[in-house]
């Protein structure tokens, strides 16, 4: 088979050639002879349901509004503000930050159809590799069986009740109602240690789901159900492959050359080929303003919170604050104590560098309602080659890492934490993602984010001494702050731990002083789950509900 991002190309391709009606209809293809269907017609069809992952169908709307980095889910949690010109920007994004909660919210409505659209392609690739001679079914099978798992998943943790159906389903049957989140999370499950047993272990094209995948993502799943044992099985398995290490160097994430590389398990495979159509279009409006135009006019969304810099304080020690982090404000202006060094390496501060230059105000659209901390993950130095000049604003061929190799160590760590079976070596498991922020600290990494001139750079690993259960479930809680920072998991951890109303509404009360906007929010159980989109219930004909319910 060809690379999986001519794969792409060819899927979209394909499926430009028809029309949105025939594209978007979801009633179950007709079955497929084994002479109607060529290697080539079957790539197209993978490369179809692989490329559901960009969320991009027919405009840019439903990528910015539903995206699949899910950079809106941070920005409804503590790590994130909306960012761009004012509140009033994509509203439908502004009233998920403060909770407020509508079912004619588009966002809610492309969340759900970007999935949805996506579960289409890989039920019409199932069908057809199901009824094709080629020789490696159920590995191509497995592969769909991922990404199934994953679309289901990025679902149920967002809407409280989805309907599901599989290949074999008539999905206009498929009532919202019909199974239990504790079914759905259970298909889900089956069909990754079905991928797990039928995948390679390993692909020849990058960016293709080997076995380690399905292993990443049931350690995912499973720790979203609490079944830590299930966490600590899959998440050996991919650590005992071999095949995956931390960076060496925090940055390294935002190098295209690291692309499926060392930490990369589940990336989205982005490319500025085909006139940039397969760019991170989710991610396109979080491009930073720039002073002087360096990443094009950019729409500086998605800007850290004050919350989140706080949380990157360090002590004497090099450890962070896990109960009093936000009792002091960390700026550059009057901050003289130490910090995490991933601080400077997940968003920009007012003089120090961006990208090998340094961000100053001119870089913040609207300071006086965002202010600062542009974000940095999704943008490569505005030097290089590969990124586009012009629109789209900062665009690259950098992926989007869905899972990476950090997130499965303290997945790891945090399973044996729960179950209370070895804390030590969880312990050292943290203390690795630790040690990789350390070595992160260099004078001649280049694009430079960093300047130990102006900030006391200073994280050092957890000791043994005081390393108590609470303590240890404290610890690998922050760490997945701060490792995984602005890369749309936050939200979900805090619904997973059961505290996000909790903190949210600390939250909205700390950080109301600084962004008046936030003032009168409030977090409560029936604001977690996204409402089902009034759209989608109004054609379904009764099967998501009534309208008004």
């Amino acid at each position: 088979m060809k690379s999986i991002v001519k794969l792409a190309l060819i899927g979209l391709v394909s499926v430009s050639l028809v029309s949105c009606d025939s594209f978007l209809n979801t009633e179950p293809y007709g079955q497929f002879t084994a002479a109607q269907l060529s290697d080539e017609s079957i790539e197209g069809l993978l490369a179809s349901a692989y490329a559901g992952l960009e969320a991009h169908y027919f405009g840019n709307n439903e990528a910015f509004a539903g995206p699949s980095t899910n950079w809106i889910f941070d920005v409804r949690s503590d790590d994130a503000y909306k960012g761009g010109g004012g509140v009033s920007m994509e509203a439908n994004i502004h009233q998920l930050e403060v909770s407020n909660l509508t079912s004619d919210n588009v966002s809610c409505l492309n969340k759900w159809q970007n999935n949805y659209f996506a579960i289409s392609r890989v039920h019409q690739a199932w069908r057809g590799i199901a009824n094709s001679s080629v020789e490696n079914k159920e590995a191509l099978l497995g592969e769909l069986r991922v990404l199934r798992a994953w679309y289901y998943f990025d679902l149920i943790r967002i809407f409280e009740r989805i309907p599901y159906f599989t290949q074999d389903d008539d999905p206009n049957a498929a009532r919202y109602d019909a199974y239990t989140r504790d079914q759905i999370f259970g298909f889900i499950k089956d069909d990754l240690r079905q991928a797990y047993n039928d995948l390679p272990v390993s692909q020849s094209q990058a960016g293709r789901f080997n076995r380690y995948v399905a292993a990443a993502l049931m350690a995912k799943v499973s720790a979203y159900t609490s079944d830590w044992a299930d966490v600590a099985t899959y998440a050996d398995y991919v650590i005992g492959s071999g095949q995956y290490a931390l960076y060496q160097n925090y940055a390294d994430m935002s190098k295209i050359e690291f692309n499926n590389k060392m930490e990369s398990i589940m990336a989205i495979q982005f490319s500025t080929a085909n006139n940039n159509a397969h760019i991170n279009w989710s991610n396109l409006l979080n491009t930073t303003y720039s002073d002087g135009n360096l990443f094009g006019n950019g729409d500086d969304f998605f800007i850290g919170s004050q919350n989140l810099v706080n949380a990157f304080r360090t002590d004497a020690n090099g450890l962070p604050y896990l109960d009093d982090f936000n009792e002091v404000k960390v700026d550059v202006a009057t901050y003289t104590g130490n910090v995490d060094p991933r601080l400077d390496l997940t968003v920009g501060r007012i003089g120090m560098p961006f990208r090998g230059h340094t961000y100053t105000l001119g870089w913040c659209r609207a300071y006086d309602v965002y202010g600062e901390y542009s974000g940095k993950k999704g943008l490569i130095s505005p030097e290089s080659p590969d990124m586009v000049q012009g629109f789209p604003w900062g665009a690259s061929g950098l992926n989007f890492c869905l899972i990476r190799y950090a997130d499965i160590l303290l997945l790891k760590a945090e399973a044996l934490i729960e179950q209370g079976t070895d804390l030590e070596t969880a312990r050292t498991l943290i203390n690795e993602v630790r040690t990789k922020a350390a070595r992160s600290v260099s004078a001649t990494y280049t694009p430079q984010d960093l300047d130990p001139t102006k900030a006391n750079y200073y994280v050092a690993g957890y000791p043994t001494a005081g390393w108590t259960q609470d303590y240890a479930r404290k610890a690998v809680r922050m760490e997945r702050r701060l490792e995984l920072a602005m890369e749309g998991n936050r939200w979900f951890d805090l619904c997973r731990w059961g505290v996000v109303t909790e903190v949210m509404n600390a939250y909205y009360q700390s950080e109301s002083a600084l962004r008046p906007y936030l003032a009168g929010a409030t977090m409560s159980n029936d604001k977690i789950f996204l409402p089902l989109p009034i759209d989608e219930v109004r054609n379904a004909n009764g099967l998501y509900g009534e309208v008004g319910q």
